[in-house]
This record gives C-alpha cells, sequence and structure tokens, in this order.
C-alpha cells in the first residue's frame, strides 16, 4: 500500500516536521535526562534520585507555564492520576519495578509532560489538516516495532498489548493520531528508561503470567498510558461540562449545515 505521506506537498510535509520536533522531538530529548538515574550514574557518582527530579521539575514548569489553559488544566490532572497509577501498577501488582523499588517523583510530572507535548501535536492545523497521512505511517511504525519485538525477543505480551491498541481504537477513529503518538513516544522514553536501567520489566506478563512471555520493555505498554489518557480526558469534560456541551452544540451545527 502507497503511503500517503509521500503526496503531501513539500511545504506542508516541512511543517508537520517541524511540529512534531517541536512538540515531540524535545520530549524525545528527556530520554537522555534519565542518565541521571542510570545504574552508571548511581555506581558511580549518586544513587539519588534528587537531580532528575530536579531536572523534571524544572522541565515540567516551562512546558506549563508556555501551555494552552486547557493543556495547564489537563497537565495537573496527568500529574494527580499518574501518581496513583504509578503506584497502583508498580507498587501494587508488580508490573514493572524501578531502580529504588519507589515510585520517583519526577515519573508523574514525565506522564504529564507526556500527554501536554502530544496533546499540542495532535491539535496542530498542519497536522490535522494531514491527520490521515500521519495515522498510516505511525500506524505501520508501530506495527513493524511490535513484529521485530514479537520476532526477535519473544515479545508477547507486547504484542498482544498492541493488537489491542488497534482493536481499540476501531470504535475511536478519531482518537487514532493522538494514541499512535503517544505509542510512538511511549516506546522511545520506554527503551530508553529500561536501557539506563531506571526500571525493568519481568519476563512475563505481571511475572505472573508464563503464557505472554515480555520483553524489557514489552512493545505495546502505551496500552497502559492510555488509561491516564483517556482519565485525564473524562475529568477535564467533567470538570469543564459547560464548555463541552458549548463545544458540542457548535460541532453539531457545523456539521448540519455542511
Amino acid at each position: 500500500m502507497k503511503l500517503k505521506i509521500a503526496s503531501v506537498e513539500t511545504l506542508e510535509l516541512k511543517k508537520i516536521i517541524a511540529v512534531f520536533n517541536r512538540e515531540i522531538g524535545r520530549f524525545v530529548l528527556f530520554v537522555f535526562v534519565l542518565f541521571f538515574d542510570s545504574l552508571y550514574f548511581a555506581e558511580h557518582v549518586t544513587p539519588s534520585q534528587l537531580p532528575i527530579n530536579i531536572l523534571m521539575f524544572l522541565g515540567f514548569l516551562k512546558m506549563y507555564f508556555r501551555s494552552t489553559p486547557r493543556v495547564k488544566e489537563s497537565m495537573i490532572y496527568a500529574v494527580i492520576i499518574g501518581f496513583l497509577g504509578e503506584h497502583f501498577f508498580s507498587r501494587g501488582l508488580d508490573m514493572y519495578t524501578y531502580r529504588l523499588e519507589n515510585v520517583p517523583h519526577y515519573v508523574p510530572l514525565g506522564h504529564a509532560a507526556l500527554y501536554g507535548r502530544i496533546l499540542m501535536f495532535s491539535k496542530a492545523s498542519v497536522v490535522r489538516r494531514n491527520n490521515q497521512a500521519i495515522e498510516q505511517l505511525f500506524s505501520y511504525v508501530i506495527a513493524t516495532l511490535s513484529l521485530v519485538y514479537l520476532i526477535f525477543f519473544n515479545d508477547v505480551f507486547g504484542f498482544v498489548m498492541t493488537l489491542c491498541v488497534f482493536l481499540m481504537l476501531l470504535k475511536r477513529p478519531k482518537d487514532k493520531l493522538f494514541f499512535y503518538a503517544m505509542y510512538i513516544l511511549v516506546a522511545i522514553l520506554e527503551i530508553g528508561g529500561t536501557a539506563f536501567g531506571c526500571w525493568k520489566w519481568p519476563n512475563t506478563a505481571f511475572g505472573v503470567f508464563s503464557f505472554l512471555p515480555s520483553h524489557n520493555p514489552p512493545s505495546g505498554i502505551s496500552l497502559f498510558y492510555f488509561l491516564l489518557d483517556v482519565s485525564c480526558f473524562m475529568v477535564y469534560k467533567l470538570r469543564n461540562k459547560t464548555t463541552w456541551n458549548r463545544w458540542k452544540h457548535i460541532k453539531s451545527i457545523a456539521s448540519n449545515n455542511f
């Protein structure tokens, strides 16, 4: 199947790349900040997570004050929900384990920053104009990554979660761009974090289900990040009922006129 992105005009493509670099590329740089929580840094400098906590806090503040009101509000929700979710999945279910067997302070802040960056990317006008082409490209990247992990690393758990992502989005076509971007960014973050030894995943799902072998990290772990995204969206919707109903009304009128 021909890549739709190849048919996008050069000027539009340059704008898409610029938005991607601005909103998502900068967050990818945070992967290298994880070095300050790495096994090497802990052994040769200090085992404390204070340096990376400070860096993440400063980065969070910078992004927060440069964001739109909606993104700011969503980021606060993401910090709170991320804090609760991390304790539930990591400390409660032993789904994965951090280096110091805790939940580092920088992690919930990182969830919020990640959520905010992808929200801003997916809402950019040039991205919305070319959403189908970007969605197709991202879906191919995701499928390739998942198959590579399955074939070469026996990552059955990650492959199953990736299938769940695609199946879930069949009923949420308007959310594909956001969640595909989330999948890719989470995969990059997880690969970097586990490579540095900041956290690790067991050899099987939750360290319990032997019929679901897992790589460190599993490819489709963004499935659980979606719970954070959906939760943030629901909280925002409940907290802003009037604005949300007005937006739906305007959208309905526009659709009828069209």
